[in-house]
């Protein structure tokens, strides 16, 4: 579904990415883990189109992403969830659902049920503005809206940071459901590293901009592994 090869990325002369290669498959969830200021958002910002690569490729669906914009990424079906929700704080959670028509075809815009299915809550505050929600609801919200946009792969930067437990587990409910039942490929970048044990099917661990670590889930149990992620 998504291969990045060789990907490089330069902020003026500082490196950020060093050679990053990896897939993402339909029907699996396949995660990024790494401490903080290794390049996972900048992988992140290379795969969405807000930062182009400096070399190497990232192809979606067999097709190169190389000069598309983020919007015209999301018609091509990557749907994104941002570090910190980034959500309308002043408009209605149907407002900010409703953003997600933008590249959609007139006929396909309409708000998905599986999003009430999956987020109860959000069905309830429809009319609540988004700066009202709590951290969590907000996330939910941020799904939402990246699901809103019919995605073909989801990328989540960090969907935990700043959640409450209770949530995070529907977040993770949320995930293997969309895995199971849609076949979509989900590319979740992360430090909750219990999180990732229990949804990865396939594990990435990033340190200084360059891919030290790849396998199974189970894999994140071995010494070298948790090498990588310890501070």
């Amino acid at each position: 579904m998504l291969t990045v090869e060789n990907a490089n990325l330069h902020y003026g002369a500082a490196q950020a990415l060093r050679g990053i290669s990896l897939q993402a498959q339909a029907g699996k969830i396949t995660c990024v883990l790494g401490r903080n200021g290794v390049g996972k958002t900048s992988l992140l910002r290379a795969i969405t189109g807000q930062h182009p690569l400096s070399s190497g490729s990232i192809t979606f669906n067999g097709h190169a992403l190389a000069g598309l914009a983020p919007y015209n990424r999301a018609r091509e079906g990557v749907g994104f969830v941002p570090q910190g929700r980034e959500i309308f704080p002043l408009l209605t959670v149907k407002e900010n659902l409703e953003t997600g028509y933008a590249p959609l075809k007139r006929r396909d815009r309409t708000i998905p049920d599986d999003i009430f299915s999956l987020f109860p809550v959000l069905q309830s505050m429809l009319s609540r503005r988004g700066g009202d929600l709590s951290g969590g609801q907000q996330q939910q919200l941020a799904i939402g809206r990246a699901l809103v946009t019919r995605p073909k792969i989801l990328v989540l930067d960090e969907p935990t940071e700043g959640i409450q437990p209770s949530i995070i587990k529907d977040i993770g409910r949320a995930i293997q459901y969309l895995r199971d039942s849609t076949g979509m490929a989900i590319l979740l970048v992360e430090q909750y590293l219990d999180f990732c044990r229990e949804l990865a099917d396939h594990v990435y661990i990033m340190d200084r901009g360059e891919i030290v670590h790849e396998g199974a889930a189970e894999t994140l149990d071995t010494p070298e592994a948790r090498r990588h992620l310890t501070v």
